[in-house]
C-alpha cells in the first residue's frame, strides 16, 4: 500500500483575490483522491480537517497516522466520517468490522484504534471518501444509511435545482464532536446547488462531487460574495471551502455531492445568506 498526503495552509481572503487559475486550483482543489491501493489525503489548516480517499484493490489499506497528527493512531484525537462511493467494501475499526455499500456512511469516534479498509470484489473496488476533524471526546461508531437521514427536499426542476439533501452524520441523527456530513442528490435536469449562496464564518466546508459522467464538468464557485472565483472540476474531485467563502456549483449534467463541515458549532442552519442578485 501507499499513503500520500499534503498540507494546505489557510489563505487570507485579501490574498485570494489576486490568485490566478493555477494558484487557486493549487490552494483549494483536490484533484486526485482515488488510486489503486493508495490512501490519499490533504491535511487542511482550515479547522484542521483532513480530506481523503482510500481505494483498496489488491490489499487491505490501513489509515496511517501521518506526521502532522503527531500521534500513534490516526484516531487518537480525531473523529472520521466515511462514505463509500464505489463497490461494496468493509471498514475494520479495532475489533469491529462494518460493511459499507454504495452511498452508505460510517462514523468513527475518537479512540486509539486501527482503521483498515477492504473491497469485497477487486474487480469492483470500494472507494472510501472521508473527512476527519479534531475530537474532544469519544462517541460510538455507527453506520448511517439514507434511510437514517434527515431528508430535505428542496428546489424545483423549473429552477434547475431540485434536490434531496440527506443529512446523515449530523447531530439530529447521532452525536459527534464537530464533524457534520451529508449527501445532496440532484434530480435529472437540475444542475445548481447551494443557491442562494451563503457563508458560515464559524465552520469550514469541503465538497466532493461524484456521479458526474466522465465527459462532463462542474463549475464550483467560491470566494467572498462580492469577489467570487470559479474552479472547473471533474467527477470524484473535492474542493476546500474556507469560512469566508461561498460554496456553490453548476454543472453540465446532474450530479451528487458530499458535504462535510468542521468548526465551532453543530448548527446546520448557522448560515449568512446572500441574494443571488448581490453576488459579484
Amino acid at each position: 500500500m501507499k499513503t500520500n498526503y499534503e498540507i494546505r495552509y489557510a489563505t487570507h481572503p485579501e490574498d485570494a483575490k489576486h490568485y490566478d487559475t493555477t494558484r487557486i486550483r493549487r490552494e483549494f482543489l483536490i484533484e486526485r483522491l482515488f488510486a489503486n491501493d493508495e490512501v490519499n489525503m490533504v491535511y487542511s489548516m482550515y479547522d484542521r480537517m483532513v480530506v481523503g480517499g482510500v481505494m483498496p484493490v489488491n490489499e487491505a489499506l490501513k489509515l496511517e497516522a501521518i506526521d502532522p497528527l503527531k500521534a500513534d493512531f490516526f484516531t487518537t484525537r480525531r473523529e472520521i466520517g466515511i462514505y463509500n462511493v464505489g463497490g461494496a467494501g468493509k471498514v475494520k475499526v479495532g475489533d469491529e468490522t462494518f460493511e459499507l455499500d454504495y452511498k452508505e456512511a460510517l462514523y468513527i469516534g475518537r479512540g486509539e484504534r486501527d482503521v483498515i479498509f477492504n473491497s469485497n470484489d477487486a474487480s469492483q473496488p470500494a472507494k472510501f471518501y472521508f473527512n476527519s476533524t479534531n475530537a474532544h471526546t469519544a462517541y460510538p461508531c455507527r453506520i448511517i444509511t439514507k434511510q437514517d437521514a434527515v431528508v430535505a427536499h428542496m428546489g424545483s426542476l423549473e429552477m434547475s435545482n431540485e434536490r434531496n439533501i440527506n443529512k446523515m452524520i449530523v447531530n439530529q441523527v447521532l452525536p459527534t464532536c464537530q464533524l457534520q456530513m451529508g449527501m445532496t442528490e440532484l434530480a435529472p435536469g437540475s444542475v445548481w446547488n447551494t443557491m442562494p449562496a451563503h457563508v458560515h464564518s464559524r465552520r469550514m466546508e469541503a465538497y466532493f462531487y461524484f456521479e458526474l459522467p466522465e465527459d462532463q464538468s462542474i463549475c464550483h464557485f467560491m470566494g467572498e460574495p462580492q469577489e467570487t472565483r470559479h474552479l472547473w472540476m471533474r467527477g470524484e474531485q473535492a474542493v476546500l471551502s474556507p469560512e469566508w467563502s461561498i460554496h456553490s456549483a453548476a454543472a453540465t449534467h446532474n450530479y451528487t455531492f458530499i458535504w462535510g463541515m468542521g468548526g465551532e458549532n453543530l448548527d446546520y442552519g448557522d448560515q449568512d445568506f446572500y441574494k443571488i442578485t448581490d453576488l459579484k
